[in-house]
């Protein structure tokens, strides 16, 4: 077995991952499953035994196994964002379990669901240059693998799509214009038609929207543009 409160994988390099996880009975925890890939996991069996090692561990990513902890992982979540607004964190949920509309987590991984899935979201937060990476609420761009994650999903962009999101992002709250946005993003002044950005805009909202018919995030201003309302 695993010493759960020592640094389980003696590397000195690799994706250094603090994992808050409870006992899982009969099951594996991902802890264990994750043991041999190239990630420096430590393991804490609270939040409170977490946020107290932060500093220590100075992890690239937080993995709050609240399912294992039987609790829906939101207050531990709000401990972790109070003391670090920009360390990413991934929550792990029973797929039953109810939560608010707003987490304070960059994605939620409802169980079942395989420890390789889970490494291949960590994949998202390894050896890439900061200056890659863009978060706004729940959304987080990495502009050089083209992947967004939002809630429990995550999609890979065209370059298109990538340069669009990312001028909203860079833009939240504020409505980003149809015309001058067109002409940025096909580099050309020629505007008889401008429905392929309403198309990419659909894309868009499927790949970041819990339901894109009712978008929460991307929204449309009739006639003059789009927000990312966050």
């Amino acid at each position: 077995m695993l010493d759960r409160k020592e640094i389980i994988l003696k590397r000195d390099t690799g994706l250094a991952v603090l994992m808050v996880e409870g006992r899982r009975g009969s099951h594996a925890s991902f802890a264990e499953e994750l043991d041999g890939r190239d990630y420096v996991i430590s393991c804490a069996s609270s939040g409170r035994e977490g946020l107290a090692r932060l500093e220590e561990i100075n992890p690239k990513v937080v993995v709050i196994d609240a399912a294992s902890l039987r609790t829906s992982g939101v207050r531990i979540c709000q401990s972790f964002r109070k003391v670090d607004n920009t360390l990413p964190i991934i929550l792990i949920v029973d797929k039953a379990i109810r939560l608010p509309d707003v987490v304070d987590a960059n994605l939620v991984l409802r169980l079942p669901f395989t420890s390789q899935k889970l490494s291949n979201r960590l994949h998202a937060y390894e050896k890439t240059d900061d200056r890659f990476i863009m978060r706004v609420g729940p959304i987080m761009l990495n502009t050089k693998t083209q992947l967004v994650t939002c809630g429990d999903r995550q999609s890979k962009l065209t370059p298109r799509l990538v340069e669009i999101l990312r001028i909203l992002m860079e833009n939240r709250g504020e409505v980003v214009k149809r015309t001058p946005l067109f002409k940025k993003i096909w580099k050309t002044n020629y505007m008889g038609d401008t429905r392929t950005l309403d198309v990419h805009i659909s894309w868009l909202r499927r790949a970041i929207e819990e339901d894109a018919s009712n978008p929460q995030f991307i929204l449309t201003q009739r006639g003059v543009g789009y927000k990312l309302d966050i």
